[in-house]
């Protein structure tokens, strides 16, 4: 198969991905705006992915192969999405949708960084101004919400957290998904959150209706499709051109705020997604691939 041809299937898992965790987190939102514990959303979150991942294995007769080959490594992964899912929906009662996409837009800069520490990944000047272009796009994005009040100070927190982790925790994917499979992985890093959510359910365990149920299990299984996409995409391609494809949850993610949340975007959001998504068409269609010639 040719490089062209993994890179493009590459940047379709990506964006399939992403897609996925948009509406993950609109379903999540949803569940936010109800009086279920923060750890109480991630344990139903980690019980349905896990669920879903294991009902898939069991069609394709491939249950035994759901155990990671070398656990303790996937153990410091699932920490890091543990955390990150955690703080995602402390941020999302906290921020809007929209204002959440930009704020955690800059990770593929992260991503970039870590992989070219880390895993002596190629950044070349054509795709590092392509990536800076992109946060240029963020900053413009985001500038209404600079007058933002005090008490969207924890949501900016958690964005911050959910950025660093999942940065990390991306380039970390990077290695390992050379020898696990995309299915354990996401299983694994499923087990453990639904073990850490249950842990504080323990203590404090709020009741569910029908109506959250239903956000729940669509959460679940929207966040499962997701990650299996992202890291088969890592097999083929560099952390830093799959994270490059997080700027396309602006558009969805601006579509969903709009219908769900009645979210309208302004004309500085707008403004930015225009520079985000020129960024995203270079580096999909255009920037050598940097992998190549390595």
């Amino acid at each position: 198969m040719s490089s062209q041809t993994l890179h493009l299937r590459a940047i379709c898992f990506a964006i399939a991905g992403f897609t996925f965790w948009v509406l993950t987190d609109s379903a999540m939102k949803l569940a936010g705006r109800s009086l279920l514990p923060n750890y109480e959303i991630v344990a139903f979150l980690g019980i349905f992915m896990a669920m879903f991942i294991s009902l898939y294995a069991l069609v394709r007769g491939e249950v035994k192969e759901l155990w990671p080959k070398r656990p303790t490594r996937l153990l410091g992964r699932a920490s890091l999405d543990v955390a990150n899912n955690l703080c995602v929906v402390i941020a999302l009662r906290h921020l809007s949708l929209t204002l959440f996409y930009i704020l955690v837009f800059t990770s593929p800069l992260l991503v970039a960084v870590l992989g070219r520490i880390f895993l002596k990944e190629r950044l070349d000047w054509r795709k590092a101004t392509a990536i800076l272009a992109g946060f240029l796009g963020v900053v413009v994005a985001v500038y209404p919400s600079r007058s933002s009040g005090s008490s969207a100070w924890a949501g900016f927190a958690a964005c911050v957290v959910c950025v660093t982790c999942f940065s990390v925790a991306v380039v970390w994917s990077r290695v390992i998904s050379q020898t696990e499979r995309a299915e354990s992985m996401t299983w694994f890093s499923a087990l453990l959150s639904a073990a850490v959510g249950l842990a504080g359910m323990l203590f404090h365990a709020a009741p569910l209706d029908s109506r959250l149920f239903v956000a729940l299990l669509a959460m679940g299984l929207l966040c499962a499709i997701g990650s299996i996409c992202i890291v088969v995409a890592l097999r083929y391609t560099t952390a830093a051109t799959v994270s490059q494809y997080h700027y396309t949850q602006l558009v969805v993610g601006s579509v969903v705020a709009y219908f769900l949340f009645n979210e309208k975007p302004t004309i500085w959001m707008l403004s930015g997604a225009v520079l985000i998504i020129a960024a995203g068409l270079y580096i999909a269609l255009w920037a050598p691939d940097a992998n190549r010639g390595a």
